[in-house]
């Protein structure tokens, strides 16, 4: 797949720091990558109802990230997936009565233009599952051989006695060290977000699906010696991943409700492909509620990025009603705090537009440290307003130029753009 065009990032003076991350499997602070090169794989979106703010503000967190990187001295590489085939989007394309493949293209081609206008920073390897289905098949034939999956008879109706793949959770002696979560817990979440633990047939309740066998007017392809199918959820990511970054890689990222069980089993298959690798950090971003529960797509309150901006919302006000929440937090879209960004870049774009204005050299290093210090926007913000109330004030003898390396810095680290 061809991603969306990259924005030009601005050249600061200086390097920014190391960057460290609160993982999400240990709580504790880590070095995001340790260079010279960085890598990081952050799940993309099963393209039936695009971009909704949850989407939007996971992937405005690790644009930041990826934005520190640069600014550091680091050489990026990023990679993402779309689900284009999965159960929710044929549910929605039978609901709607529309082609599954039309549906799918139509919203990868929304989230682009919504990922363009945000200023977010495009993957450098952009896969769909459809065209990594060989790769993925492969990789399943690999475990199948090792032991490491196994066979489930499917309905009698398929015809066949090949059956669906698993993964044999039993043969990865580190499944459970990505969520560390009781079993329990593990069940709970399984039944919840797109498990099977009660399907007949499985050694463990929850050991996860790794190709489906063909079912009546559902996609399908060639799988070789597993039969005609499509892939479960958890391998193409651990394969597309694998196949763009090479294991381990630095970071795998996404919402918080993807650490488990997608980000465990998908690095279980990962380490079961390649002898023990996987991500090194695991790092999430918190969940986007509206009228106090989470956006997503099962409940149908989404507020869409889309719809904003053909109300006419610049979409950088967006993205910094977004960065004013620590990306780790659980926060509410309001009206109140689309307002409130609103007028902090409208302030923002006052502040910049003159010849001369406060030194610029302290609140770079500020806006440096902040987002170093675990991507903390919110503290960037916080700095960068002072500095506009003071550029504003014309309390400071001003200092010529000073407002445009503050608006290339905006730029090139927080991706805000005027």
């Amino acid at each position: 797949m061809l991603p969306w065009p990259a924005p030009q990032i601005p050249s600061l003076p200086g390097r920014g720091g190391p960057v460290r991350v609160r993982d999400s499997s240990t709580g504790e602070l880590v070095e995001a990558a340790a260079g010279p090169h960085a890598t990081m794989y952050v799940c993309g979106i099963t393209p039936y109802d695009a971009t909704h703010l949850g989407h939007a503000s996971t992937y405005v967190a690790f644009d930041l990230l990826n934005r520190a990187w640069r600014d550091a001295g680091l050489e990026v590489v990023y990679a993402s997936n779309v689900t284009d085939v999965d159960d929710p989007l044929l549910e929605r394309a039978t609901a709607t009565d529309v082609d599954w493949r039309e549906l799918a293209a139509d919203q990868t081609a929304l989230y682009v233009r919504d990922m363009t206008a945000l200023g977010v920073i495009p993957p450098d390897v952009w896969t769909g599952v459809v065209e990594s289905v060989p790769t993925v098949v492969a990789a399943v034939e690999k475990l199948v051989a090792a032991g490491a999956a196994y066979r489930v008879p499917t309905p009698d109706e398929v015809g066949d006695t090949l059956g669906d793949v698993y993964a044999d959770l039993s043969a990865d002696p580190s499944f459970g060290t990505v969520a560390r979560l009781s079993d329990d817990d593990m069940l709970a979440l399984s039944r919840e977000r797109g498990g099977d633990p009660e399907r007949r047939g499985k050694r463990h309740p929850l050991d996860p699906l790794l190709w489906r066998r063909e079912r009546a007017g559902e996609p399908a392809w060639d799988g070789g010696s597993l039969g005609r199918g499509r892939p479960g959820w958890h391998i193409e990511c651990a394969v597309i991943a694998r196949d763009a970054l090479g294991l381990p890689f630095d970071v795998e990222g996404g919402g918080s409700d993807l650490l488990f069980p997608h980000h465990e089993m998908s690095d279980s298959h990962a380490r079961l492909l390649d002898d023990g690798a996987a991500a090194r950090v695991h790092l999430h971003a918190g969940m986007v509620g509206l009228d106090g529960e989470k956006m997503s797509k099962s409940l149908g309150n989404l507020v869409l990025v889309s719809r904003l901006l053909e109300q006419g919302v610049d979409p950088m006000a967006v993205r910094l009603a977004i960065l004013a929440h620590h990306y780790r937090s659980d926060w509410e879209w309001t009206d109140e705090g689309l307002a409130a960004a609103q007028e902090r870049l409208e302030t923002w774009h006052r502040a910049v537009s003159g010849n001369g204005g406060p030194a610029a050299d302290e609140l770079l290093a500020q806006v440096r440290a902040a987002v170093a210090d675990d991507l903390d926007a919110p503290r960037a913000l916080a700095a960068v307003d002072a500095w506009a109330a003071l550029s504003l004030a014309g309390t400071e003898a001003p200092v010529e130029g000073a407002p445009g390396v503050v608006g290339r810095m905006l730029d090139a680290l927080l991706g805000i753009r005027f």
